[in-house]
C-alpha cells in the first residue's frame, strides 16, 4: 500500500480499496442468488416463481444496485490504468472478471429477465410451466457463472491491496522484480 507525505494510504490505495468493496457487494448479490435466492423459488409454483422473479428483476433496477454494479469495474479500470508494481496483474485480472461479468449479464441474464417479463401477468400465462422452463436452469446457471467471476474479482482485488504499490508513473524493471526475491539481493 502506498502512502503519501503525511504517512496516510494514497488516493490510489482508496480507489484499489473502493473497487474491492464494490466487488464484494457485486459477489454478494450474486452468490445470495445461487445460494438462497434461487433455491428457495425453485420450491414454489410456477406462477409463484414468474411472479417473483420479475418483482426482484424489476426492483434491482435501482441506483444502489447499479452504483456497485456499475462502480465495481469502473473503479477496478481506473485502478488498472494507474496501477505499478507487484499488483498490477491481479487488477488486471479483477478487471478482465467484471468484463466478463457484464458481458454474461448482458448477453445472457437479462435477455432472459427481459423475456420472462414479456410473458405477461403470470395470472394469465396460459402455459406458466412453459415459461419457466425456458428461464430458470439457464438463468441459474449463468448466475452461477457470475457468481464465481464476481468472487474472482474480489480476490484478486484484495490480494493487490495486500502488496506494495508504486506511485503513478514509477515502474521497476523485470531484473529487479525477478531479484527481491533471490538470494542476490540478501
Amino acid at each position: 500500500m502506498t502512502e503519501n507525505s503525511t504517512g496516510r494510504p494514497s488516493a490510489a490505495t482508496g480507489v484499489l480499496g473502493a473497487a474491492t468493496v464494490a466487488s464484494g457487494l457485486v459477489a454478494g448479490v450474486f452468490s445470495a442468488f445461487a445460494c438462497a435466492v434461487m433455491p428457495a423459488l425453485a420450491r414454489g409454483d410456477d406462477r409463484v416463481f414468474i411472479r417473483v422473479m420479475t418483482d426482484i428483476n424489476d426492483a434491482i433496477q435501482n441506483p444502489v444496485f447499479f452504483a456497485g454494479f456499475l462502480g465495481a469495474p469502473v473503479l477496478t479500470a481506473v485502478c488498472a490504468r494507474r496501477s505499478r508494481g507487484s499488483g498490477r496483474r491481479w487488477v488486471w485480472a479483477a478487471l478482465t472478471a467484471h468484463a466478463l461479468v457484464l458481458l454474461v449479464t448482458t448477453v445472457v441474464n437479462v435477455p432472459l429477465n427481459d423475456r420472462l417479463a414479456g410473458a405477461g401477468d403470470p395470472a394469465r400465462i396460459a402455459d406458466p410451466a412453459a415459461v419457466r422452463e425456458r428461464f430458470e436452469d439457464t438463468w441459474v446457471a449463468w448466475n452461477v457463472v457470475r457468481a464465481l467471476l464476481s468472487t474472482s474479482a474480489l480476490v484478486c482485488l484484495v490480494r493487490a491491496l495486500t502488496l506494495p504499490q508504486l506511485p503513478h508513473g514509477v515502474r521497476t524493471s523485470a531484473y529487479l522484480e525477478s531479484a527481491a526475491g533471490s538470494r542476490a539481493s540478501l
